[in-house]
């Protein structure tokens, strides 16, 4: 039920409205009765003395002030009439504020726009106000373009504190091509040289797809940089996963001596969390405390979040303990942590902390949750959880949730049963889902059920590159050759390619990138003596090759080939070239770690005793002395 059903019946009854300072204070109370007193006429459309005017417009912003409740502005509003004030300025401003405060603007502006309102009395600084609060999230058929587009045709300035705000709506909408029209509009009215207003142009282009580049010009051009400048190119690339950059741009910010905010550490660690580049966020930490940045809650959290996502989760609990205030986010950051790392137990165990403590669990963090269970193959635990988030906190679960739930089913091979449980799913499953049940159907031997759904998904999306890479994978596994050929044929005319397998791994402050038969690294003829090195060691130490992992019409020679230059073994052989003997090895995968590389892993932790943490697109797996965290359930 709507929340202000019923205001446009009380407007008709404003002038009769008897005034009743409910639950105010006595000074509050006090001020309204000094407004119910002032002498009015028997219409209200008589004007009071200039003297009482003032004291009235005075009273009003006072209590304007003090408003914390709906009720309270409704009686505001009813004296703002009674007392002829509906076209001051000053006080329209306000109410318009307070209405901000108090998530009323749509209340607010229905009355500040009325068809019958006298517009020439309008102002930029009253515009701003209503522009400004809807750029913050909400549900409204309105947003700051709309009232911004109002403000021009009612013939009214905008002024340079205006484009921030429309900017910041448009970033909002992630809407690139109005983004454009708005930074023209700036050009024409001579607000190009303001830094506030280019600041606020960077994020914006840096929330809109496709419009970094034009972020990045903009932030080149400026007449003068601050660290608002800096944070905003440096999160907008960060924001867009183009985290290298991002990194760079960091860098230059040091050589230039401009000093960082917290926002824009946030931003570094964002950037850090994606490349899994450890080394540089533990330097982001030294650095935080050796500048005196302010160490926000925000900040603790990006901390927790990059060092559990770089493969430290123990840091990460360790800085979680150590934190004074908490959020929501920090329970859940170090939660999700923990599922990621396969520590299901201390998942569930936080999770029942953070209840004790007060904290009412939100939706993420019943994802991390899940994943704890996904990972961990706890089913009947996951299916409670799943079903308590509504039953005992009234969550409404979202398609990420029901996403773990069928990943849950997959992982411990009840593939039917994942099928079943997405046909009964209240919501339309998203294509991740049906993805997530293909590849469990080609693990498990379901193939032709796995033939069947992703021609379907094929018809339904039919410019997917992983919907035809996954059709192909199935009949490389039924040795259905000419089909397999076909399918990429079908990819290659539509201008497709799959995505390549890539591992990034972080040395000496540098990341160096790896795919597979990788030759362009100008040590490549050392990396690939180590491969030849660690391949005769792996088969002395029992190793077999798992060749069934090569989709190819080759021979088996050339299938160990393949195989002995994935894009992890790359890496790791450029790790134990460049690093000493002993120190744990660190790596980032940007797809499922395939079964083959998991085996010869764990023999090359024993063989090399090194530590070598590898993190794929589902999870992380600590390989120590020949075995995997994970206990080869993945």
């Amino acid at each position: 039920m709507d929340k202000y059903q019923g205001i446009g019946v009380q407007q008709q009854a404003l002038y009769n409205t008897k005034f009743m300072p409910v639950e105010f204070s006595y000074t509050k109370a006090k001020l309204f009765r000094s407004i119910h007193s002032l002498p009015l006429q028997t219409s209200f459309h008589n004007q009071l003395t200039i003297t009482n005017k003032r004291a009235a417009e005075q009273n009003c912003l006072t209590l304007l002030q003090l408003c914390d409740s709906l009720p309270k502005l409704t009686q505001l509003h009813a004296h703002i009439f009674k007392l002829g004030l509906r076209n001051n300025p000053l006080v329209l401003t306000k109410f318009a504020s307070t209405s901000s405060d108090l998530n009323a603007i749509d209340y607010a502006s229905t009355f500040l726009f009325a068809a019958d309102a006298k517009t020439h009395l309008y102002d930029s600084f009253l515009f701003n106000t209503v522009i400004r609060a809807y750029t913050q999230p909400r549900d409204s058929k309105h947003n700051g373009i709309y009232y911004y587009k109002l403000m021009l045709e009612y013939g009214v300035l905008a002024n340079k504190f205006t484009y921030p705000f429309v900017l910041k709506a448009c970033a909002g909408l992630g809407d690139l091509s109005l983004g454009k029209t708005v930074h023209g509009c700036v050009l024409k009215v001579g607000f190009d040289d303001d830094v506030h207003v280019l600041n606020t142009m960077v994020h914006m282009y840096g929330c809109c797809c496709g419009g970094i580049e034009f972020g990045r010009k903009v932030f080149d051009e400026m007449p003068k940089s601050d660290p608002v400048s800096w944070s905003a190119i440096i999160g907008g690339y960060a924001r867009l996963g183009m985290s290298i950059e991002a990194v760079g741009l960091f860098r230059k910010m040091q050589i230039s001596g401009v000093r960082p905010d917290e926002i824009t550490m946030v931003s570094v660690l964002s950037a850090c969390t994606d490349l899994g580049a450890l080394e540089l966020g533990k330097w982001v930490e030294s650095y935080v405390e050796r500048e005196n940045v302010v160490n926000s809650v925000e900040l603790c959290n990006a901390l927790i979040d990059m060092f559990a996502k770089c493969g430290d989760v123990d840091k990460a609990l360790r800085l979680f303990r150590n934190m004074t205030e908490r959020s929501i986010v920090s329970w859940t950051s170090v939660i999700v942590g923990m599922a990621m790392h396969g520590r299901g137990p201390e998942a569930f165990s936080l999770f029942e902390e953070m209840k004790g403590a007060g904290v009412v669990p939100d939706d993420v963090a019943f994802i991390g949750l899940l994943n704890a269970c996904s990972h961990s193959g706890l089913v009947e635990e996951g299916q409670q959880h799943f079903y308590s988030m509504t039953k005992d906190f009234g969550i409404v679960p979202k398609i990420e949730h029901y996403g773990c739930m069928v990943d849950l089913l997959s992982r411990a091979g009840l593939v039917k049963e994942a099928l079943e449980f997405v046909q009964k799913m209240p919501i339309q499953p998203n294509p991740i889902i049906w993805r997530t049940l293909i590849t469990a159907c080609r693990a498990h031997g379901e193939l032709n059920l796995g033939e069947s759904i992703t021609k379907e998904l094929i018809r339904n999306e039919p410019m997917h590159e992983s919907n035809y890479v996954l059709l192909s994978n199935i009949y490389a596994k039924q040795f259905r050759w000419e089909r397999k050929t076909k399918i990429r044929e079908v990819m290659e005319k539509k201008g497709m390619r799959k995505i390549p397998g890539s591992t990034m791994i972080e040395l000496d402050n540098e990341i160096y990138e790896f795919v597979a038969g990788d030759k362009s690294h100008s040590q490549y003829k050392d990396i690939y003596e180590m491969l030849d090195e660690m391949g005769r060691k792996l088969k002395r130490a029992g190793y077999v090759p798992t060749t069934s992992e090569v989709l190819l019409d080759i021979d088996e020679q050339d299938k160990e080939d393949a195989l002995n230059r994935h894009s992890e073994k790359l890496a790791i052989a450029f790790a134990l070239l460049k690093t000493p003997p002993g120190t744990p090895i660190r790596i980032v995968k940007n797809l499922r770690v395939c079964g083959d590389c998991h085996s010869a892993t764990k023999f090359i932790s024993k063989i090399y005793n090194r530590e070598i943490v590898v993190r794929d697109r589902n999870r992380f797996h600590h390989f120590r002395d020949g075995l995997c965290s994970c206990k080869d359930f993945w």
